[in-house]
């Protein structure tokens, strides 16, 4: 953080100047601190959380029509409600989409032994929403009793040697882990203690992935019961299981049928039409910090915005402003496939899938997620720039990361091509998912500050003209430099300490391959800004200036290792070291990974029993940086090495993998063409 508030200074010193048409970050960062109003986003993130708490499709479209209406009243044009398909089958990418859930009702009481009433209640939905685990399965009218029994171990082994048929599994495991092997046990259900934080001792994990074989109920998933009790209640079960049988009556009324999610935008619209700038965000989820937060977050944002543009403190900028907010992945998903023209016009965007904790709690600092760097962007110079002015102005802290697999942030995903920061707070994970995420632990001067930079990136973007675009190549430029730097000073400490030929040429090839990758990453940072002009005069030269830096640092490199060899004796020059022979490598030389659809690759069409070890690439960052580097010429050799280069190192069978999607229908792998693969320069 305090390197980027030195280039800010540096940056403003050095003649580089906006057009009239968009005022420097500082005036902005002034017109929307002082325009952005606290108490109406704390009613927004109110107001969504009392119907998104209840999670049921229902609730949902009561969010989406308070949405709407919200983005009307506060000035918002072309608002519209779509709707992507909830009925379990339809694939949006290859996600598949969720069944449509509702539920009425649902118990959970203790009928044995007998214990004081205070106590015989475990769950009870309309008391408490997350008691009942979204998707589950209903019972018939009168209930089902069955007696309890725990699981400790999930493994498959355990499992079976159980003899679950008619019971209830109380596990404090997490449920994603296993429901799949449960199915075939004829268990009545589950009762779920698992949590994220046991320090909530009252608290219930809400229960949202409750498919077979991934997140969401399908119509290939099984209907079991499902209940979440607190850390406080799964004592009182073991201490009762203890000393005898314990048996629980359920009663759930819930359906599963052919819905639909909701899908909601609006825009302030630009003079020039034509290109947007995109805010998005998840709704329906059960709390207040996840995401009703994100949501308010986002239409004080645009609030504001308008507000500003109306009364003329700022122009109306050149790009149109749009809105996005509907279900995780799912929604983005299908929305992003119904409307490709609006995609390809969209040239950057900023997730906030966010919290806004207390000032006083530890991690509640805002972090912003860059992109992945296959997609290496000026919107991530940009972001820590804003960042950098904005907090200054309310002394508080913040923090930059590399890429993560986030959630709606994969729109920078190659064959979607927007460039998308995600902004983030470690906070969530105190009341993530769980029954005490609840307005009252909103903090408004955090959704104030996650207003602001919301605003700031989307009308800076939005209002850029040539000089603007030039200066965040600058931007992007002056963080080029760093990452070369950062990407040399491990190697520089290494040749310290080395003590042989060998280890000097191995320090060598791979200090060298790895500023030639930085600087690659750097070009394109810097070259992507030109997607906002029709012109690309000027880019190239600021771009070139990477080349030469990299070079100089190429040769620093080459000298510290020189001069060491010399300090042991050794012959110089230190040549690079040339890379053993490795027959998997050669094999994967010669192959190239086509992929079929845009989008991760959750597997939730697979049973774990039939995905041969490999990881869901619905989260997990090493098979998502791989599925990215893959545009359909680089050979799988290629696509390791750039998956090595980007993340430091690599203990991950990526042709193994590939090979194992092409088994399984979702990618195709071809022969190369006849041309060398070269570096992503």
């Amino acid at each position: 953080m305090r390197v980027w508030q030195a280039l800010t200074l540096a940056l403003c010193g050095c003649g580089i100047t906006t057009a009239a048409t968009a005022p420097s970050l500082d005036v902005l960062a002034n017109e929307i601190r002082l325009g952005v109003n606290a108490l109406e986003s704390m009613e927004f993130m109110r107001r969504i959380y009392s119907t998104d708490r209840w999670f049921t499709f229902p609730k949902f479209a009561e969010t989406a029509n308070y949405v709407a209406d919200t983005m009307r009243q506060i000035g918002l044009r072309d608002v519209e409600i779509l709707n992507a398909p909830a009925d379990g089958q339809t694939q949006v990418g290859f996600w598949t989409m969720p069944m449509a859930w509702d539920i009425r009702q649902g118990a959970l009481e203790i009928v044995s032994p007998v214990l004081p009433a205070e106590s015989r209640l475990l769950a009870d939905y309309r008391t408490v929403p997350t008691s009942v685990g979204m998707w589950s399965g209903p019972t018939p009218p009168k209930g089902v009793t069955g007696e309890i029994v725990e699981l400790e171990d999930p493994s498959v082994e355990k499992i079976h040697k159980l003899d679950l048929r008619g019971k209830f599994v109380l596990t404090a495991r997490d449920l994603r882990e296993f429901k799949w092997m449960l199915v075939d046990t004829g268990a009545l259900g589950t009762i779920s203690a698992f949590t994220e934080n046991p320090a909530l001792r009252d608290g219930r994990e809400w229960i949202n992935s409750w498919g077979d074989y991934g997140w969401a109920f399908t119509r290939k998933s099984t209907p079991l019961l499902s209940f979440s009790i607190t850390p406080r209640q799964l004592e009182l079960l073991q201490n009762l299981l203890v000393k005898g049988p314990v048996k629980v009556r359920a009663t759930v009324q819930s359906r599963y049928y052919e819905g639909s999610y909701p899908i909601v935008t609006g825009v302030i619209r630009g003079s020039m039409g034509g290109q947007e700038v995109l805010t998005l965000g998840h709704s329906f989820e059960q709390g207040a910090q996840d995401n009703a937060t994100g949501v308010a977050a986002m239409l004080e944002a645009m609030a504001t915005l308008n507000r500003l543009i109306e009364s003329g403190r700022l122009p109306r900028p050149r790009r149109t402003i749009r809105m996005l907010t509907t279900a995780e992945i799912y929604g983005s998903l299908s929305y992003i496939l119904k409307h490709p023209g609006r995609m390809r016009q969209t040239v950057a965007a900023i997730c906030i899938d966010t919290p806004a904790s207390s000032y006083d709690m530890a991690g509640s600092e805002y972090t912003f997620y860059m992109n992945p760097q296959v997609a290496a962007s000026y919107v991530d110079a940009l972001i820590l720039k804003i960042a950098a002015t904005y907090f200054a102005k309310v002394r508080r802290p913040w923090h930059s990361h590399p890429a993560a697999a986030g959630g709606d942030n994969y729109l920078s995903d190659p064959m979607i091509g927007i460039p998308t920061i995600w902004v983030y707070s470690s906070s969530w994970s105190i009341t993530h998912h769980n029954s005490e995420d609840t307005p009252e632990r909103v903090d408004a001067r955090s959704m104030r500050d996650l207003s602001a930079v919301n605003a700031m990136f989307l009308y800076y973007i939005a209002a850029a003209g040539e000089s603007e675009a030039l200066w965040m190549a600058e931007l992007a430029l002056t963080r080029g430099y760093e990452e070369i730097l950062a990407a040399l000073a491990p190697f520089i400490e290494r040749v310290g300490a080395a003590s042989d030929t060998a280890e000097l040429s191995t320090i060598l090839r791979d200090g060298l391959e790895q500023i030639e990758y930085s600087v690659g990453r750097g070009k394109q940072a810097v070259t992507s800004a030109t997607r906002l002009l029709q012109t690309t005069s000027g880019f190239k030269q600021i771009a070139e200036r990477l080349d030469r830096f990299g070079a100089e640092q190429s040769s620093r490199l080459l000298d510290a290792v020189n001069r060491r060899a010399e300090e042991l004796g050794l012959p110089v020059p230190i040549r690079p070291a040339n890379r053993p022979f490795d027959l998997k490598l050669a094999t994967s030389s010669e192959l190239v990974v086509q992929r079929k659809r845009i989008g991760t690759l959750p597997l939730d069409d697979l049973s774990p029993a039939e995905r041969e070890g490999y990881p869901s690439g619905a989260w997990n960052i090493i098979p998502i940086t791989a599925l990215y580097w893959c545009d359909g010429h680089r050979s799988l050799a290629e696509v390791a090495r750039l998956t090595r280069l980007e993340w430091g190192s690599l203990n991950f069978d990526v042709e193994g993998y590939f090979r194992f999607l092409a088994r399984h229908g979702y990618v195709n792998l071809n022969k190369p063409a006849r041309q060398k693969m070269g570096s992503p320069r």
